[in-house]
């Protein structure tokens, strides 16, 4: 949409938004970004996600240019700009078949970038002629889990005097679940439907993964947002993450998965789970008592601070 855009939709938060507290993301694959851009993004507090998923041979392995050509070096390049002006920068990284196996190769590569706020996106996509199966480069399930487990030995090394060093996403998120807090991943919620999608021409729909007609909750231009998150076709679309088969609702790590994301549920051999359960199982298996261990010292320190009203 261009700088100029962007430039606009501030001048307007800054005119409506009085007396709130208006923040801002961008997800952006780091191409078009510039030293104006840069300055305009720390100027307003802009959140980036950068998406790069790792060293050269891993991050080139499917993100290349319309020529053919490897986008790794322009995206480092733009991943040095943003931190060198002081932009809030977070990796975004999409855990495919072939990068899955170079947990450690990514994370250090993150590191020496200066890239301490990471976010891992596991790659799943339906193929074309059988929508019920992973197309060739989504990651798979068992591979997956090795991969969070890894990931997870990595971050607790990591810690300096019981903080962590580096932020995970994931692993941030799934530490509320082991506190009696509310996550803030909506995937760990019991229910969806917390927020809405709006495309450019003002279609309303109930998340980014479901933008289809059945989905569609109406115009921006016509209705207003309130009635559209409390609509009907809303209630029933957040509703439906919680309807789970009955081993789901049995499992000891319910509480820590709540089933996934529904956009992760329809594929063989269990349609009703999410295609990543053998994948939480296996890595909460392995996470569990370290994470029991770091809610009971948080919540020491909670407890015993002279500010807790609770």
């Amino acid at each position: 949409m261009g700088l100029d855009f962007f430039r606009r939709a501030v001048e307007f938060q800054q005119q409506y938004g009085q007396r709130q507290i208006v923040g801002n993301g961008l997800q952006t694959n780091g191409l078009l970004l510039n030293q104006q851009w840069a300055k305009f993004l720390r100027e307003y507090n802009f959140l980036v996600g950068l998406s790069l998923d790792g060293p050269e041979h891993i991050h080139n392995r499917y993100r290349r240019l319309r020529g053919g050509q490897g986008s790794w070096e322009i995206v480092v390049d733009r991943a040095q700009l943003l931190l060198e002006a002081g932009v809030a920068t977070n990796a975004l990284v999409v855990v495919n078949d072939y990068s899955v196996k170079f947990p450690d190769e990514i994370y250090d590569f993150l590191k020496s970038l200066g890239l301490t706020y990471m976010q891992f996106i596991p790659c799943l996509e339906r193929d074309p002629k059988n929508p019920q199966l992973p197309t060739s480069f989504s990651v798979p399930a068992s591979a997956y889990g090795r991969f969070l487990i890894r990931l997870f030995e990595r971050w607790l090394a990591d810690f300096h005097h019981g903080q962590p060093t580096t932020y995970i996403r994931y692993f941030e998120s799934l530490f509320y679940t082991y506190v009696g807090q509310t996550p803030p991943e909506c995937t760990l919620l019991k229910k969806c439907g917390v927020y809405v999608v709006i495309e450019h021409n003002g279609d309303v729909f109930s998340c980014d993964f479901f933008v289809e007609p059945a989905w569609k909750l109406g115009n921006i231009k016509k209705q207003k947002i309130i009635d559209m998150l409390n609509s009907a076709r809303q209630r029933k679309f957040g509703q439906r993450k919680a309807d789970l088969p009955l081993e789901c609702r049995r499992c000891r790590w319910l509480i820590h998965c709540r089933g996934g994301c529904p956009k992760e549920r329809g594929f063989l051999p269990h349609p009703e789970r999410s295609y990543f359960c053998p994948a939480y199982q296996q890595f909460l298996e392995y996470a569990h008592p370290s994470f029991c261990k770091l809610a009971k010292e948080w919540q020491e320190r909670h407890h015993s601070s002279p500010h807790n009203s609770s």
